[in-house]
């Protein structure tokens, strides 16, 4: 099983380049970050750097784990070009690189910049055609496409990603289009939740496979959830008792342990750990220490 690692964007970059550094350094085995371009809050003027530039600085800097975007909006970018972006940062990276995709959902990012929203419906037939569009420019030497959303015209890519292929990861649980399209063409998948989440979105996206004719094999699964990791019963039970809005794994190292081999008997292959709930930073090292050695046995 992999574990990575996901730094809080509105951190400064030379935070966020010494966290990462020292999960490359401690046995973690990949770096996510997410692609918005402001948080989702009424306040927008908190700090939030551009994701795919971090990551090539990162890429740059880091040695041996994987890097990747969790995830690109689809509509905020060509398909083409992200296409682009990814190919190129892979060869930075030494063949390093997976891109996350989704349909896109931050409404006010799209409000302040004059992006299409769309609707749901409409969001999620582009991103069914960008994944053929960024699926067939990394494989073929001329690529033609003439979809309702995007367009090729013996359009080439150069040059081709390292990885071959260079993984397409599709994020999201929409049990009914988001999982097909991840059925059909996606290398990997994420989603946010709980262990009985992740085992009921994946029987389903295992039918998906199923009715596409896909072995479901073929799609590395992959899990995130809220890290909370201590010894103070006390405050243990506080964070189990409130209401929080994002799926959290709970418990002292021993709890954490046995939960997250849950989540790997469940078929997650890798578990991304945010560092939104881990506090200043030296508390936020200290936790990773914890975790990738007594939790992950690294």
């Amino acid at each position: 099983m992999r574990f990575s690692f996901w730094p809080t964007p509105s951190q400064a970059y030379d935070d966020v380049l010494e966290l990462c550094s020292h999960a490359e350094q401690t046995g973690w085995d990949g770096i996510w970050y997410a692609d918005h371009f402001m948080p989702n809050a009424a306040d927008t003027s908190a700090p939030w750097p551009e994701a795919w530039t971090t990551l090539s600085a990162l890429g740059a800097r880091i040695p041996r784990v994987r890097l990747g975007t969790l995830v690109s909006g689809n509509t905020y970018r060509h398909p083409a070009v992200l296409a682009k972006m990814a190919a190129t940062l892979d060869h930075i990276t030494g063949g390093r690189v997976v891109l996350g995709l989704g349909s896109g959902w931050q409404e006010n990012e799209h409000a302040q910049y004059g992006i299409p929203f769309y609707t749901v419906p409409d969001r999620l037939k582009r991103l069914d055609e960008a994944c053929q569009v960024i699926k067939s420019l990394f494989s073929e030497a001329k690529s033609n496409f003439a979809g309702n959303y995007y367009q090729l015209e013996d359009a080439s890519l150069e040059p081709k990603p390292v990885q071959q292929p260079l993984p397409l990861l599709i994020g999201g649980g929409g049990e009914k289009r988001t999982l097909r399209i991840t059925a059909k063409y996606a290398d990997e998948w994420n989603v946010w939740g709980t262990v009985a989440t992740l085992r009921h979105k994946m029987a389903i996206l295992d039918q998906h496979c199923a009715e596409v004719g896909r072995d479901p094999r073929s799609i590395q699964r992959s899990a995130v959830a809220l890290l909370f990791m201590s010894d103070d019963a006390a405050y243990l039970e506080q964070m189990r008792n409130a209401n929080l809005q994002q799926a959290a794994i709970i418990g002292t190292p021993a709890e954490v342990r046995e939960i997250v081999a849950d989540y790997q008997a469940a078929g997650v292959d890798e578990l991304i750990v945010p560092d939104f709930t881990l506090g200043p930073k030296d508390r936020k090292l200290a936790t990773m220490d914890t975790f990738i050695r007594e939790v992950a046995g690294r």
